[in-house]
């Protein structure tokens, strides 16, 4: 890639636009006690109960949508952990084509089942040995399809500000937006949202303790890469940031905090105790952050994303039961 595409905030609106009617205007929860343990006013902006279970279906529609009837004909490829997966093979589904998913052996099966539920076809690699990017951009181009990636696109990056956008027009101005980072693209769309409408407000990145790449990357100025992490956090077990998404976060992303898995259990079993809401450990991470007091200087009036709630029964009562 020769040049770095843009993503304005007129991109984030017109998304919005383009998603009227599609994607759920998902609800903000507030909970005295999470105020009482944090000390600060928190809103929540529960993308679990988005199509497909999470904010990736606002990036993935956005992106399939401005695609050509030629190109809608032909069909699509994504690669993904889950989230994305599901939200292309959605997006397929709805726009009329078909969808190829390139998603990793340890997929979470119940991720694997809805991928395949929304008529898409799945074919697997080994995340630790493979490199999904050039296996998916290989895909593609045998196959003729149009690639939609999870996050490195400047129509997914508008699609995924969306949901900063509408916690914004419900909440106003907030002191900080707390966000989870894999690859970056919805922690940019949220900062580019941000930095439009309320340039006060601190946009904050959470990783696992064991995927720090962005953290990392930021400290160094540069994109570095680090082993495929191994988290419980699937959606966020990444090598890398984005090409198009890290210059974004490097120029308006004001910190990242990091969490243990023991953190994002506690989050997860402290969203189902008291706030009724199921939470996958990637859609913890921002909570987890802040109840575990890994935000420093912690502000008056905080926005969290949580990003997604896909986890099968088992899998959470194992975690949660710890």
């Amino acid at each position: 890639m020769t040049a770095t595409p843009s993503v304005s905030f007129d991109d984030v609106r017109q998304a919005a636009a383009r998603l009227d009617g599609i994607a759920h205007r998902t609800p903000v929860h507030t909970s005295r006690t999470l105020n009482a343990l944090t000390g600060a006013e928190v809103f929540i902006k529960c993308e679990n109960f988005q199509r497909v279970g999470a904010f990736k279906f606002r990036g993935a529609y956005n992106a399939v949508a401005q695609l050509s009837a030629g190109q809608l004909a032909k069909g699509i490829a994504a690669y993904s952990s889950g989230n994305h997966a599901q939200a292309t093979a959605l997006a397929a589904r709805e726009l009329g084509t078909t969808a190829v998913i390139l998603m990793p052996e340890d997929a979470p099966r119940s991720k694997r089942e809805a991928t395949a539920g929304y008529g898409a076809e799945i074919v697997t690699y080994d995340r630790y040995t493979q490199n999904r990017t050039a296996l998916g951009e290989a895909l593609a181009a045998e196959r003729g399809l149009s690639l939609i990636p999870p996050y490195d696109h400047p129509d997914v990056i508008a699609g995924q500000g969306t949901a900063a956008l509408e916690l914004f027009e419900e909440t106003g101005e907030l002191d900080a937006l707390v966000v989870p980072v894999g690859g970056g693209g919805l922690i940019a769309g949220s900062a580019i949202t941000a930095r439009a409408l309320h340039p006060g407000t601190n946009v904050i990145g959470v990783e696992p303790e064991n995927g720090d790449d962005t953290k990392r990357s930021l400290a160094g100025g540069q994109r570095v890469t680090i082993p495929v992490p191994r988290t419980i956090a699937d959606g966020q077990a990444l090598d890398t940031p984005g090409e198009i998404t890290f210059p974004i976060n490097q120029r308006l992303v004001t910190a990242i905090a990091l969490v243990s898995d023991e953190d994002i259990v506690n989050a997860m079993r402290f969203a189902f105790e008291h706030l009724k809401i199921v939470l996958e450990p990637s859609g913890a991470t921002p909570l987890a952050a802040l109840m575990a007091g890994h935000i420093e200087d912690l502000p008056r009036r905080i926005g969290v994303i949580a990003s997604g709630g896909n986890i099968d029964a088992q899998r959470f009562a194992e975690l949660v039961s710890r």
